[in-house]
């Protein structure tokens, strides 16, 4: 007998109860292998149980993945709580949306994150992305529904379905229709002799910037050969997130020096980021922030829409948006020209719905953003999308190239016009949820409980906007607008000074990330003097507030 005791133990691994002392852990590892049917992430728990590692199965097995502000987001492995086949078929029993009046689309993307990583987005019919109550009811519908449906692990349903419809093409093709809306120069970007390189970080990006570019009358952008076609692994980055700066666009501003190329666009794996660099003529690379790419695309499509819009049109009509961590420049903007801007909580999701409302009310967007490089030109999308912001960045840049104005140029005669809007945006990582709780809660609780700080160092704080608690001292009621999100830690302070910094946690990573901005007037124009206030403000932030050599938290690095 004593030979068969491993044999035995193996057979007995497929067959419940077992008897771990915890009767949800035990449920939960007969569930899995039960139903997943895929025999690399199955071996992985069935390692786990013959090991008797019991934290690690409850850990991977008695959570599960809840939608954060760009859908369902985690490391791929074995478990509930991490993005596999069993879990992307329990969450599916969601522009193509509308296009095709689907009642949903679902969209499995990494996006910018690590290899490890993967995620899921869920569009509902109105074509973006769901928020509130639709993820929680989607979430209960899985919990409710969590054996996979008979034929969910059969590939051959791909091609014998006779649901089975293809649309690529022809999606591709209604897209590039509707990105005549946002072309304005079509004629002076076919004579243009601006080169630009593009780099589609081993994503899905490469074709189709190539056609946005065809489109709009350009030549077709450089390629960076290395990193043109798709590859899951990355191997010519670090990190695929171009919103990282320098570092990871190595390749495309030596290709660009090369080709003597003056503007650099790179967008992310799933191509809904941009990021864009200028050459200088110092000879160094300007690498555009989100936030200053916004108040480009803040000018330049509302001068667009000035310069072409019809006799009856009212710019009272008119509406941008940014998400509430993202800079105040577009308020400033509307501020002086008339239409109307709106923040909404941070996640693409929530514009998009936002849009939708003031859509179905007969208003008209021009742009939208969030910090995080994420630009929506126009409603064609209600995502963020980087095809068309790069296609307009181009158009832009050559527009200027007539004038003898550079992208940076034109940034500075914004800020003169509109006041300086001078922003930093990092993180720290903080793999403890106990901890990141704790630093929020002495926030809520300063000085006396439930007393928010009236000082961060020598910085008088004007009001704090709590949106986890549903908190704004600056309103009457002391009642936040935007609407309360207790999933995630988010404080905003304004300070008396003119600027508005934010602490929040990230819905897809384990960080705390931090943006702070000098919104200053036109007449504020010693730029020098406005970021050196800036820094103390952050350095008083991060010592105060955050805390980081006490609480362990590791400081940003590419």
């Amino acid at each position: 007998m004593a030979e068969n005791t491993e044999g035995d133990l193996n057979s007995n691994l497929l067959h419940a109860p077992y008897h771990t002392g915890d009767p949800q852990l035990d449920t939960a590892i007969g569930q899995w292998l039960r139903w997943d049917k895929n025999p690399k992430t199955k071996e992985q728990i069935e390692n786990l149980l013959r090991n008797g590692m019991n934290k690690e199965l409850r850990d991977r097995l008695c959570c599960r993945m809840t939608f954060g502000t760009a859908g369902l987001r985690s490391a791929m492995g074995a478990g509930f709580c991490y993005i596999n086949d069993l879990t992307v078929i329990q969450s599916t029993q969601p522009y193509a949306v509308q296009k095709l009046k689907a009642v949903a689309g679902v969209m499995i993307t990494a996006s910018h994150n690590r290899k490890e990583d993967n995620g899921y987005k869920v569009y509902w019919e109105t074509g973006a992305q769901i928020t509130s109550p639709h993820d929680k009811e989607i979430l209960k519908c899985i919990e409710e529904c969590v054996e996979p449906w008979n034929g969910s692990w059969n590939d051959n349903l791909v091609d014998t379905s006779p649901l089975k419809r293809d649309p690529l093409q022809d999606i591709c093709r209604r897209y590039m229709e509707d990105l005549k809306k946002i072309c304005f120069y079509r004629e002076l970007n076919s004579k243009t002799t601006l080169k630009f390189v593009h780099t589609s970080f081993h994503g899905v990006g490469h074709d189709y910037v190539q056609l946005a570019f065809k489109v709009f009358g350009f030549k077709p952008p450089i390629p960076v050969p290395e990193q043109k076609d798709p590859d899951p692994d990355f191997s010519t980055v670090k990190c695929p997130n171009p919103e990282e700066g320098e570092s990871v666009l190595e390749l495309s501003l030596r290709l660009a020096e090369k080709e003597n190329a003056r503007v650099v666009l790179a967008t992310d794996p799933d191509a809904d980021r941009l990021a864009a660099a200028e050459l200088q003529e110092n000879g160094c690379w300007k690498v555009f922030t989100g936030n200053e790419l916004a108040a480009l695309f803040g000018w330049w499509m509302f001068d667009c829409w000035k310069k072409n819009k019809s006799r009856n049109a009212d710019v009272k009509n008119v509406y941008m948006l940014a998400t509430t961590v993202s800079s105040k420049i577009l308020k400033a903007i509307a501020l002086k020209e008339g239409f109307h801007f709106e923040e909404t909580l941070p996640g693409f999701k929530w514009i998009g719905s936002r849009i939708i409302d003031l859509l179905e009310n007969g208003k008209e967007v021009l742009f939208a953003f969030e910090e995080s490089i994420g630009f929506l030109c126009g409603t064609s999308v209600l995502d963020k999308d980087g095809v068309s912001a790069a296609v307009v960045v181009a158009e832009m840049a050559s527009y200027l190239e007539t004038m003898n104005i550079t992208l940076k140029q034109q940034l500075v005669k914004v800020y003169e016009k509109y006041g300086y809007h001078i922003s930093k945006t990092s993180y720290f990582l903080c793999y403890e949820p106990p901890t990141i709780k704790s630093i929020f809660e002495r926030l809520r609780n300063f000085d006396s409980p439930k007393e928010y700080p009236k000082f961060c160092g020598t910085f008088a704080i004007l009001h704090v906007r709590d949106v986890t608690t549903g908190y704004d001292s600056s309103q009457p009621n002391k009642k936040s607008v935007l609407p309360v999100s207790k999933n995630s830690q988010m404080i905003t302070f304004t300070f008396q000074n003119g600027c508005v910094a934010t602490l929040r946690t990230s819905g897809t990573e384990p960080k705390i990330k931090y943006y702070a901005e000098m919104c200053a007037s036109p007449d504020q124009s010693d730029t020098a003097l406005l970021e050196e206030e800036l820094k103390k403000l952050i350095d008083a932030l991060i010592e105060n507030f955050l805390q980081p050599s006490k609480n362990g938290l590791i400081w940003r690095s590419v």
